[in-house]
């Protein structure tokens, strides 16, 4: 049976056995600096790095980073998106170009995971006013035998509306039952699994790019969606991690519809992760109407209602009623590490306590 702890060591020790040296996840909270609101991808810790500082570790990095993307949260529910999720990538701080990223790309997919080569499709940058073609990939992939299709703002990576930024190569894998049809852009059962990022061009205010002095190359993988396409199951909410959580919260709601129970159970698995990253929890918006709320906290607070909003009219109960005896399974175990920063009933959910 394919599990996460299991994906996450077959591709780190694919780039390990490639030079890549393993790289502590960061926190939730962006470095100083950083334009996000939170950690949306593996590449905000090393920020600095990909700008041109020196990396202790070396040019060749790999690791795992506990991301949160607060512009999906309408979409969480559905078959492919998530609240917090965690990013598995590679990196080459001016070492080796997107061409030897592209190529160990398919070879792990391919040769690693065992992925059918007839399920996957990629995407590269198609060129703009300001930027040709990217060539290099685009002729990578064919050599490949990969289909490609081209396309402009969906494959142009930015870090905000300035930074670091550059084009990009995204990886798709077909989840249809049938014979592969159509592209990327075309059929929503293509699903983006890996996007190879050439951080190529620093973007200034004005609007125009400077060429890094080091080129680097940023890749994020999603956790996930990876696992969900091994395991051949319909969502990401299939998978193992969410087990637990889909296992026990019926019992303690009762009866819940699949979009509810999804809600859920990615709401509260996010809120042990986001606690456990010290993201404030306060009422400064209710309490302090002239002192400004601050955004972590309207986005923490948020995850605590909403997912049980349909529950509540069908059941008359408050979200606050939920006894903290779930496990939250994989991606919280960051937050059990701090668990002395946590509020006791969040505790209660790291210590994987599941009622019978």
């Amino acid at each position: 049976m394919i599990t996460t702890d299991h994906t996450v060591r077959t591709f780190l020790d694919f780039f390990h056995e490639r030079g890549h040296r393993l790289t502590p996840g960061g926190s939730l909270i962006p470095p100083p600096g950083d334009p996000v609101l939170f950690t949306t991808s593996g590449m905000h810790p090393l920020t600095p790095y990909l700008m041109g500082r020196p990396h202790p570790l070396g040019g060749r990095l790999t690791g795992l980073q506990r991301c949160l993307r607060t512009t999906d949260l309408e979409e969480v529910g559905d078959d492919t998106h998530l609240t917090v999720f965690e990013m598995l990538g590679s990196w080459s701080l001016g070492d080796y170009g997107g061409q030897q990223s592209l190529r160990w790309g398919w070879e792990l997919l391919r040769d690693g995971f065992g992925i059918d080569p007839g399920r996957i499709h990629v995407t590269v940058f198609g060129g703009d006013e300001q930027v040709e073609p990217d060539h290099e990939s685009w002729r990578t992939w064919e050599e490949l035998g990969v289909p490609v299709e081209p396309t402009t703002e969906e494959n142009w990576w930015s870090n905000g509306p300035t930074g670091l930024c550059g084009p990009d190569s995204e990886i798709f894998v077909w989840t249809g039952d049938e014979t592969p049809r159509g592209t990327p852009t075309s059929d929503s059962r293509w699903v983006e699994v890996w996007n190879h990022v050439m951080m190529r061009y620093l973007r200034h205010p004005d609007g125009s790019l400077q060429p890094l002095r080091r080129p680097g190359i940023d890749t994020g993988l999603g956790l996930e969606r990876l696992v969900r396409i091994l395991r051949n199951t319909r969502s990401v909410f299939d998978i193992d991690v969410f087990q637990p959580w889909l296992n026990t919260l019926p019992r303690i709601w009762g009866p819940l519809d699949e979009r509810s129970l999804r809600l859920l159970s990615d709401h509260l698995r996010s809120s042990v992760v986001v606690l456990g990253d010290r993201v404030p929890v306060g009422s400064r918006s209710r309490t302090a109407p002239r002192d400004p709320p601050h955004p972590d906290d309207a986005v923490a607070r948020r995850l605590d209602p909403h997912p049980v909003r349909p529950t509540d009219r069908a059941r008359g109960t408050h979200p606050r009623a939920f006894p903290a005896t779930c496990s939250p399974g994989r991606g919280s175990h960051h937050a059990a590490r701090r668990g002395t920063h946590i509020p006791s009933a969040t505790r209660a959910w790291t210590k994987g306590t599941v009622p019978q």
